[in-house]
């Protein structure tokens, strides 16, 4: 396998890209008006595109809102990008809170709609 990466699908590309950008750092490394693709400055291998929902590449049962997905970020401090959340006014589902498994985690919901589940490790 040469790459693997999850594809985000929106009316709003550049709107979702942003997010992502002033929310975990990512970086452009692709733009485009129906595709941009995402990376970790750190982290090259770690991907995120942005897509089009309409764009004539995308089967159209997918065009629809997207529904069963949570999209998992593990991060150094989950409180830090929840403080990020906040003065961004990003639709907060759930605040930070320990979990069972050992993690700190928050959900909250991209321009697109898509879950984001921002965890960190307790201790």
């Amino acid at each position: 396998m040469h790459r693997c990466f999850t594809n985000i699908l929106t009316e709003e590309v550049a709107v979702t890209a942003a997010f992502y950008e002033k929310l975990l750092g990512l970086q452009r490394q692709f733009t485009s008006d129906w595709f941009i693709s995402l990376v970790d400055p750190d982290n090259p291998g770690h991907e995120l595109g942005i897509l089009n929902q309409t764009s004539e590449i995308v089967p159209a049962r997918a065009q629809r809102a997207p529904a069963g997905v949570i999209l998992t970020f593990v991060v150094a401090d989950c409180d830090t990008v929840y403080e990020q959340a906040v003065t961004m006014n990003a639709n907060i589902v759930e605040a930070p809170r320990e979990m069972p498994y050992g993690q700190r985690r928050m959900i909250l919901r991209d321009p697109a709609g898509t879950f984001i589940d921002i965890s960190s490790p307790i201790g």
